[in-house]
């Protein structure tokens, strides 16, 4: 497209600068010709008070060797008795002498000048001037040349504009047709910014309001499946404790194993609909989530008479982990502490950051937790849950390399911590020799 551009404002400008050079150029040589005529014109007038006041040809031939033309011997004088003072070149004066009239004759090597001067007695002498074709065409290739040159500048500059206007618009495209190619590959945090003419600035905003709603639909999608999948928890609770009560023969073994795979199959789906899509951000300020969660969880610990508190929250930190993912975590651990601790007994949140590492601490009051070795167990709970809840958090506090530990609170009760590592997870030596340290709080 922009080759295509520049070819086109090069014909264009081409033939433009054509048309008016070529005539530009014919005037300019015509012009050089009527100087040089012109100029021997004068210099055959300039005779005429001599040869109307003396017939002598001494004196006459002082005035032709007086004019430039003259001493370039390229002036004569035909005298009305037939005698002739200078160098003649041109065979047809006589004519020109027969009609009395001023004229330009074609001679070999330029131009005869023929000038009649009227004498007394009703006599006509005659002033021959010759124009070599060196005077003719004096100036003529500079001029042209300049003229070219200017042609040629004016078609380079409309090039330069013409590729550079051609390279905004393509510039433009190119950046429209690889925003729509990455929004298609799954990237819906590609955006565009809009440049480029009218009808292109109006297509990238399009564009950039169609992948924003595209990915206010998806993440409403995923939303809806993840609060659909936790309220189906709720239910499944309930089945587990019927079907503990159901005995141990056959058909109750059956039971809680389907329940079992129907409360993974919902754990999958709250993990799927959790997690950042492509393109959307796959990190989060932890401490805004925080402020923006205890917010939440604020209303009803003032229905139940909890104190509560967040500490450390403040300022920004980025974990490397959606904000999805993070908050479902958060919920986790925050919604266990109102489920199993009495109503008005107190919990507190904490931020710690220590390098590279940060720690989202969650402490209560109430009871604790009985079998620590078995808290952070998938589908253990020594309080009669599903289990589920710190199991999300331990995933995501892994995700990053981190690790999820629970023990006993300075308040009296459970301490749940997620560590999240800021940089990269160490690698596996590393992790293996964290994982056998942290082995005795699982």
């Amino acid at each position: 497209m922009r080759r295509t551009v520049v070819l086109v404002a090069l014909a264009v400008t081409s033939m433009v600068a054509l048309a008016f050079l070529i005539p530009l150029g014919l005037v300019v040589r015509e012009m050089a010709r009527d100087q040089a005529i012109s100029n021997a014109e004068r210099q055959a007038v300039a005779l005429a008070p001599v040869l109307a006041t003396t017939d002598d040809h001494g004196l006459i031939g002082k005035a032709v060797a007086s004019t430039g033309a003259g001493q370039a011997g390229r002036l004569a004088v035909h005298l009305p008795d037939g005698g002739v003072i200078g160098t003649s070149r041109a065979g047809e004066v006589r004519l020109a002498l027969a009609d009395a009239r001023t004229s330009t004759l074609e001679v070999p090597g330029g131009a005869a000048f023929v000038q009649p001067i009227a004498l007394d007695g009703g006599r006509t002498a005659i002033a021959e001037v010759f124009v070599p074709e060196a005077d003719q065409t004096r100036g003529v290739l500079r001029s042209w040349l300049i003229l070219g040159a200017v042609g040629l500048l004016l078609v380079l500059g409309s090039l330069l504009v013409a590729d550079r206007l051609a390279a905004r618009m393509v510039r433009a495209t190119i950046r429209l047709a690889d925003a729509s190619s990455a929004l298609g590959a799954g990237d819906l945090g590609v955006r565009v910014d809009p440049s480029g003419p009218p009808e292109l600035v109006a297509a990238g905003r399009a564009f950039n309001t169609m992948a924003d709603r595209v990915r206010q639909l998806l993440a409403a999608e995923r939303e809806m499946a993840a609060d659909l999948s936790h309220r189906l928890r709720t239910p499944l609770t309930a089945l587990r404790l019927n079907a503990e009560a159901l005995g141990h023969d056959q058909a109750a073994e059956q039971t809680r194993i389907a329940i079992d795979r129907l409360e993974r199959e919902v754990d999958l789906v709250i993990t799927s609909a959790r997690r950042a899509g492509p393109g959307e951000d796959a990190d989060c300020d932890v401490a805004a989530l925080l402020r923006e969660r205890l917010e939440f969880w604020s209303a009803l610990a003032e229905d139940q008479q909890r104190p509560w508190g967040l500490r450390g929250a403040d300022g920004s930190v980025l974990v490397p982990v959606p904000s999805a993912e993070l908050a479902a975590a958060v919920d986790a651990v925050v919604g266990n502490v109102f489920r199993h601790t009495p109503e008005a007994t107190q919990f507190v949140v904490s931020l710690q950051r220590n390098d590279g590492v940060v720690g989202v601490i969650v402490e209560d009051a109430g009871p604790g937790v009985a079998e620590l070795s078995e808290a952070v167990q998938r589908g253990r709970s020594s309080a009669g849950s599903t289990g589920l809840g710190l199991d999300i958090a331990r995933r995501v506090a892994e995700s990053t390399g981190g690790r999820l530990v629970v023990d006993r609170s300075s308040l009296g009760g459970a301490r749940v911590c997620m560590w999240l590592w800021q940089r990269p997870a160490a690698p596996r030596q590393t992790r293996r020799r964290d994982r056998r340290r942290t082995r005795p709080h699982r």
